[in-house]
């Protein structure tokens, strides 16, 4: 199994905004709900964003708002459209299709500071 690929990320002003991709090479990507997680060290990994296959979206109360989840499945591409960028969203952001056994990709680092 081929892990997604995220890309994106990067650092950027308290306020700033980034937008993330998610490629997945799964052959019947339509299928599967797309997650966004977020890492930090010393911490597990936490659910932040997902979308399902008909396009129910949820987040974690502390992006509500702020985060935007979205899916492209002609690209087999999940985005992840962050504004507002706080401090606390500083993180590894990674994503997965949920349930289709995929192991986990590098991340993308995301680093909020002035």
């Amino acid at each position: 199994q081929v892990p997604p690929v995220e890309s994106g990320g990067g650092w950027v002003q308290p306020g700033g905004s980034l937008k993330l991709s998610c490629e997945a090479s799964r052959s019947v990507f339509s299928i599967y709900t797309v997650a966004w997680y977020r890492q930090t060290p010393g911490k597990q990994r936490e659910l932040v964003a997902s979308i399902t296959r008909f396009y129910d979206t949820n987040y974690t109360d502390s992006v509500k708002g702020r985060f935007t989840i979205s899916r492209d499945n002609s690209e087999k591409t999940g985005y992840l459209v962050m504004n507002n960028l706080k401090p606390e969203d500083t993180a590894v952001y990674y994503c997965n299709l949920l349930s289709a056994g995929i192991p986990w990709g590098q991340g993308t680092q995301v680093t909020v500071s002035s």
